[in-house]
């Protein structure tokens, strides 16, 4: 489907209203959803979003709830072996080098930063595994600060709806800094996650019932339901 002519303008304040209706009843983004049962700390979000992986949000749910039942912090992690590390991300996708990462950031973080995650973007991502998204996601969830995490659906659905034309995650992200104001930076994957897992998925998404359709140019749907 091109790019629509006939839709209202982006009403962001709108599209956050109407998103937060819509995902109300949906399962909750793993992050979020990790925070709000009390696993919310710098560390705990940056654990959880590494092993977050290319791993489904249900699946990194139960394996960061087992893991944390045996190790939360840093130091805990340091005096974990590799190899029962290893053997609690069973579920998650490549546990054994997600291991080796998170030991290794485990003591960077105590021999490097005093025990205390750091709390930049630039630091993050000079540990082993921390990409742009698992930064911000640890900035936006651990830390509070704004940052925008850009995964597939965030992505996806920006361009879709024709608030961005970019063709990489991280362009989108860049662009969304510029873009989008900074009140929605960490709202904007706590929604769109959800939304675009049972709503506006890749493949043949529910256009038809969805809340944002007199705004969102549809760029790129081929048969929307």
């Amino acid at each position: 489907m091109a790019d629509r002519d006939d839709k209202e303008p982006i009403d962001i304040d709108a599209v956050f209203e109407r998103l937060r209706r819509a995902v109300s009843g949906l399962p909750k983004a793993a992050m979020f959803d990790l925070r709000d049962r009390g696993y919310g700390t710098p560390f705990e979000q940056l654990v959880g979003s590494l092993i977050s992986a290319r791993t489904r949000d249900e699946t990194t749910v139960v394996v960061c709830l087992r893991l944390f039942a045996e190790a939360r912090t840093p130091e805990d992690f340091v005096r974990l072996p590799e190899d029962r590390l290893a053997a609690l991300l069973d579920g998650a996708t490549f546990p054994e080098p997600k291991a080796r990462d998170l030991k290794e950031i485990a003591r960077r973080i105590v021999g490097e930063h005093g025990g205390e995650v750091p709390g930049s973007l630039e630091a993050l991502t000079a540990f082993r595994g921390v990409g742009p998204k698992i930064a911000a996601l640890t900035l936006a969830v651990g830390f509070g600060r704004p940052a925008v995490a850009v995964d597939v659906h965030v992505h996806r659905i920006a361009n879709r709806w024709g608030y961005v034309a970019t063709t990489a995650p991280e362009r989108t992200m860049r662009e969304l800094e510029r873009k989008l104001p900074e009140r929605y930076w960490i709202e904007i994957n706590e929604r769109l996650v959800p939304f675009g897992k049972f709503v506006c998925t890749a493949a043949r998404p529910k256009c038809t019932a969805c809340p944002l359709l007199s705004m969102c140019r549809q760029v790129g749907v081929v048969t929307p339901r």
